[in-house]
């Protein structure tokens, strides 16, 4: 993994985890149905920009080096996981 992509990650992931536990507190603290929606909307978010940094480092990294080593199948196969997975996750 590309050092700066995983730093960026590991960043955003604590960030996420601190999202979660700060609303896990706002439920059980019977906090407003809106701001706990809110919350979690945030969550969702960060763990997005996980995904996205994921994407890039695999695109970049993993993927050239397979088309490099005449493994475009395996690349080809691989991103059409990834895109199934972003058009479940968007029905």
């Amino acid at each position: 993994m590309k050092g700066e992509i995983k730093k960026s990650v590991l960043r955003r992931l604590k960030i996420a985890g601190g999202q979660i536990e700060g609303l896990q507190r706002m439920v059980e603290g019977d906090k407003y149905c809106v701001d706990i929606i809110t919350q979690s909307a945030a969550i969702r978010e960060a763990l997005s920009g996980v995904e996205r940094l994921m994407l890039e480092n695999h695109l970049s990294t993993h993927v050239v080096q397979q088309m490099k080593s005449g493994k475009s199948k395996q690349a080809t196969n691989e991103i059409i996981k990834i895109y199934r997975l972003a058009q479940k996750k968007n029905n």
